[in-house]
């Protein structure tokens, strides 16, 4: 459960993302404002394209917003250098996204093992330690395994051990459980909540997926690029 007397992990203020120019200008956020709590687990919900992934993506520092503040454990990483930024991501943020993007000529625990071996683990004991992972999503079996033979759902998982590995204070997911079966995707639910959310982390999850509702400790509600409302319960959505 989130701590509400400390300082939040994330903290937007007017946050607005512009792509193109001129008449090919998209404004994605229109001015956010949204604090993410400590020991929180946050989700956003809303229809495709009212951006969602936009927000987790400037939360973890992938995109720079055009204009207002998002602070991530206190930092405001639009201000730090590539370098900076690059180490801030490499230790505290773990990221799942949609699309997987695993490596194809590396097995599941070597893609698994590559936020370990980012931040200086030797190769074996970050390979042994992600197969471990791996274990504990119902993929042990299948840890020297390439993406190409996995399954969708498989590769959604070892994703998401992927996103966890290192231990980050703050992990956002992009639809992690859509290819997953409900029995799955509430095993992978658990296991987020249980290593993401403690006092010091916090997580964001963006889903259509009202299987997983249950698990948010508040889910805010996002259209046009804007925050339109934060509820502590699915049923307050209807």
């Amino acid at each position: 459960m989130a701590d509400t007397d400390l300082p939040p992990a994330v903290r937007c203020r007017s946050v607005v993302k512009i792509y193109g120019s001129g008449e090919a200008e998209v404004t994605a956020l229109q001015g956010v404002d949204l604090d993410v709590a400590l020991g929180e687990l946050m989700m956003l919900v809303g229809p495709s394209g009212c951006g969602k992934t936009t927000l987790i993506s400037v939360m973890a520092g992938i995109l720079d917003q055009t204009s207002g503040e998002c602070r991530v454990f206190g930092e405001d990483m639009l201000h730090l250098s590539a370098r900076a930024k690059l180490a801030f991501r490499a230790r505290n943020i773990g990221f799942v996204f949609q699309a997987y993007n695993l490596l194809p000529t590396l097995t599941a625990a070597e893609n698994v093992s590559i936020p370990l071996l980012i931040n200086g683990m030797n190769r074996t004991d970050a390979v042994k330690q992600a197969a471990a992972l791996l274990g504990q999503v119902g993929l042990g079996a299948r840890a020297k395994s390439l993406p190409a033979t996995l399954s969708g759902g498989q590769q959604q998982r070892v994703a998401i051990a992927r996103a966890i590995i290192h231990n980050p204070r703050l992990v956002v997911c992009d639809e992690p459980t859509s290819a997953l079966d409900h029995e799955t995707g509430h095993k992978v639910m658990g296991l987020l909540k249980q290593i993401a959310v403690r006092e010091d982390r916090a997580l964001v999850i963006v889903t259509h997926d009202a299987r997983i509702f249950q698990f948010a400790d508040r889910i805010a509600q996002m259209d046009d690029g804007s925050i339109v409302r934060v509820v502590d319960s699915p049923a307050s959505l209807n």
